[in-house]
C-alpha cells in the first residue's frame, strides 16, 4: 500500500516540477506579448481583438479603473450566462429539448462559473443543452481563469515597478492570458483526451442495447397515476425489465480541458470526473490532476521572473508543495486505513467496499483508493472542484483534509492566479509578524508594507472565514438549511460546512450528501461565491495600486530574506496558524467529533 502511494504521488510531483520552469518562463513572456512561436500566430488576432473592441493596448489603468472594469466584465458575464439558461428551450443545439432552467438554479450557476467556482446544484446531462454548455459555461471558464491571472499580474507589477501609478491594462492581460496560455493548453489537452476516449460530438442522446437485462421494482400505478394498494393498505410493486439504456452525448472533451486548466471544475455530467465519458482511463486521471495544478504551479516561476528574483518564485512553490504533500499523505493514509466501522463490521481488505488498499466506498474501481484520494487533495488544493470520487464517502479525517485545504483560502496552489496572489497576501502578513518580533518595519520584495496594505491584507484574510462561518451558522438554524441534510449529526454539519467552504473559497467541489438545489441554497451560496471572489480581488488590486508608486529598497543586514528555508517555514506556519485559529472550532463540530465518536464506538 505504501509503495503504491509513494509511487503515484512521487511520479505526479516529479512531472509537475519538471514542467514548472518551462511553463512559468513561457507565461512570463506571454504576459508581455512575447510568447515563443505563438506570438507570431496569435499576434494578428490579438491586434484584431483590440481594434474590434476599440482598445488601446498602450494605455494602462490605475488599480481603481482596473477593478471597476473587472467587476463590470464579470457582472455582464453572469447576466449573459443567466439569460442563456433562462432561454435554453428556444435556443439551438438542444437535441434533448431541455426546458429553461429555473430562476434560482440559473442564478446560482451563473454566479458559480463567473467566480471560477463551478458549484453545480444540477445534473448537467439532464439540465443543460449543448449551446449553454459551450457558449455559457465554457466561455466563462476561460474568462474567470483569465481574470484570476490578470489580477495576479497586476499585483506582481505592484511589487516590480517603482514610481508607477498604473498596474497594467485589464483587456490586454485578459486577451494574452486567454490567447497565449489558456487556449493553446486547452486545445492540447482536449486532443489528448479525445484520443483516450473522452467524447466530443453534437449528436442527440443514444438509445443502446445492453448485454444484460436490468431488473427493478417500482410502485404500481392505476390509470389516474395513484399507487395501487393491496388489502393491507401497502403499495403494490411491479417488476420491470429492460435491455435499453440512454447514453448521454455532447462536446465533452472541449469543456473538460478548460474546466481543469481554468480551476473551474464544472462537470459536463453530474458524476463529473468519475464519469467514464469525462475521465475514462488511469492515464486521463493522471493528466487531469496535472492540468489542475499546472498553471498555478507554473505561475510561481512566472512571479519570480517578473519581480527579477527567481528564488522568490521557488520559495512560493516550495511552501505550496510542502503543504500539498502533507495533505495528500494524510488523505491517502486515511482512505487506505478505511474506517473503524468498516473494520468492526468484518469488512477487511479485499471484501465489499474495502479492497487491498482501503475504503472503496464512493470510488471508481478503475482508479482505486490512492488515485482517488490524491485527486481529492489535488482538486481542493488547486481550487478546481472537479472530483473523481464522492468526498461524502471519505473517512472523517479523509474528508477533513480537503475541507481544510479550501479553508486556507486555497493558497496551496489555488486557482490560476488566485492561489498565488492569496499566498502573496499571506507572505505580507508573515513579514509583518516577523517585523513585529524584531522591531523592524516589514518589507517584502523591497517594498515597505505600511498600515494601508495591512488593512487590505486583513480584509482578504478575514472575508472568506466570515462568509463560511456565518453562512454555516445561519443554515444550521433555519429549516430551509436543515432540509438539505441527508445525514444526521456531525456528518450533516460537515456537509453544510464543506458547502460554504467550497463556495466562499471558489472551489466548487461538494460532499455530495447535501441537497443544495433548492431556492435557499442556490441563493445563499451564490451570494457567498460572489463576495468570496470579488471581496478578495478588490483589496488585492488596492494593494497593487498602493505598492506600485513605492521605491524598491535595497536589502540590508536587517532585512528578512524571503527566498530561504526560514521564510518558507514562516509562511507555512502563518497559513496554518490563521486557518487553524479560524476554523478549528467549526471542524471540531464536524469531522473531528465524527472521528472521535467513531473511535469511541468501535
Amino acid at each position: 500500500m505504501l509503495t503504491n502511494a509513494n509511487l503515484q504521488t512521487g511520479l505526479f510531483v516529479i512531472v509537475l516540477l519538471i514542467l514548472v520552469k518551462p511553463l512559468g518562463l513561457y507565461m512570463a513572456l506571454a504576459a508581455e506579448g512575447k510568447a515563443p512561436l505563438l506570438s507570431r500566430i496569435g499576434g494578428p488576432f490579438e491586434k484584431l481583438i483590440y481594434r474590434a473592441a476599440a482598445i488601446d493596448p498602450t494605455v494602462e489603468m490605475n488599480w481603481k479603473r482596473y477593478a471597476v472594469a473587472l467587476l463590470l466584465l464579470n457582472f455582464l458575464g453572469a447576466l449573459v450566462l443567466y439569460l442563456l439558461q433562462r432561454a435554453q428551450a428556444w435556443l439551438p443545439l438542444n437535441p434533448q429539448s431541455f426546458p429553461n432552467v429555473s430562476a434560482d438554479s440559473a442564478f446560482n450557476t451563473a454566479i458559480s462559473f463567473v467566480t471560477n467556482t463551478s458549484w453545480q446544484g444540477y445534473a448537467g446531462e439532464t439540465t443543460m443543452g449543448y449551446l449553454v454548455q459551450m457558449l455559457g459555461i465554457t466561455v466563462q471558464s476561460f474568462l474567470s481563469a483569465a481574470s484570476g491571472i490578470a489580477v495576479l499580474l497586476a499585483l506582481i507589477r505592484g511589487f516590480a515597478r517603482r514610481g508607477a501609478q498604473t498596474v497594467g491594462n485589464l483587456w490586454v492581460d485578459l486577451t494574452r492570458s486567454t490567447l497565449y496560455i489558456l487556449l493553446p493548453l486547452s486545445l492540447l489537452f482536449a486532443v489528448v483526451f479525445i484520443g483516450q476516449g473522452v467524447i466530443q460530438n453534437f449528436v442527440g442522446y443514444r438509445q443502446v442495447q445492453t448485454l444484460q437485462v436490468t431488473t427493478w421494482q417500482q410502485p404500481k400505478l392505476d390509470v389516474q397515476g395513484n399507487p395501487v394498494l393491496d388489502t393491507a393498505g401497502h403499495p403494490v410493486k411491479e417488476t420491470l425489465t429492460t435491455q435499453q439504456q440512454l447514453l448521454p452525448m455532447g462536446p465533452v472533451a472541449s469543456q473538460e480541458s478548460i474546466k481543469l486548466l481554468s480551476g473551474d471544475g464544472g462537470g459536463f455530467f453530474n458524476a463529473n470526473s468519475a464519469h467514464p465519458y469525462e475521465n475514462p482511463t488511469p492515464f486521463t486521471n493522471f493528466l487531469q490532476m496535472l492540468a489542475i495544478l499546472l498553471i498555478p504551479a507554473g505561475l510561481c516561476y512566472t512571479f519570480g521572473v517578473m519581480v527579477g528574483d527567481r528564488r522568490q518564485g521557488w520559495a512560493m512553490l516550495a511552501a505550496m508543495m510542502a503543504m500539498f504533500i502533507a495533505a495528500a499523505a494524510i488523505t491517502i493514509h486515511a482512505e487506505q486505513s478505511g474506517g473503524a466501522q468498516l473494520t468492526t463490521a468484518g469488512m477487511e481488505s479485499g471484501v465489499s467496499i474495502l479492497q487491498p488498499g482501503g475504503n472503496m466506498e464512493g470510488k471508481e474501481t478503475r482508479f482505486g483508493v490512492v488515485s482517488s484520494a490524491l485527486y481529492a487533495a489535488v482538486t481542493t488544493s488547486g481550487g478546481d472542484g472537479a472530483v473523481n470520487t464522492m468526498h461524502d464517502s471519505f473517512a472523517p479525517i479523509g474528508g477533513l483534509v480537503p475541507m481544510a485545504l479550501m479553508q486556507t483560502g486555497e493558497v496551496v496552489f489555488g486557482g490560476p492566479g488566485s492561489g498565488l496572489f492569496s499566498m502573496m497576501v499571506y507572505a505580507m502578513l508573515a513579514v509583518f509578524v516577523a517585523g513585529l518580533m524584531i522591531g523592524r518595519a516589514p518589507e517584502y520584495l523591497g517594498k515597505k508594507i505600511d498600515a494601508y496594505e495591512m488593512k487590505m491584507v486583513a480584509v482578504v484574510i478575514l472575508v472568506t472565514p466570515f462568509l463560511v462561518l456565518v453562512g454555516t451558522a445561519i443554515s444550521v438554524l433555519l429549516p430551509a438549511g436543515l432540509a438539505g441534510i441527508s445525514n444526521p449529526g456531525a456528518h450533516g454539519f460537515s456537509e453544510i460546512l464543506y458547502a460554504f467552504s467550497s463556495a466562499a473559497n471558489n472551489n466548487g467541489s461538494a460532499f455530495a450528501g447535501l441537497s443544495a438545489n433548492t431556492p435557499y441554497y442556490n441563493t445563499m451560496l451564490a451570494l457567498v461565491m460572489w463576495f468570496g471572489r470579488f471581496a478578495v480581488i478588490v483589496p488585492v488590486l488596492a494593494i497593487a495600486g498602493s505598492l506600485a508608486p513605492k521605491v524598491r529598497r535595497v536589502p540590508g543586514l536587517g532585512t528578512l530574506p524571503t527566498h530561504g528555508v526560514l521564510f518558507v517555514g514562516l509562511l507555512i506556519g502563518t497559513v496554518a496558524m490563521v486557518a487553524s485559529l479560524t476554523y478549528l472550532p467549526a471542524l471540531a463540530l464536524g469531522p473531528i467529533v465524527e472521528q472521535l465518536t467513531m473511535n469511541a464506538t468501535h
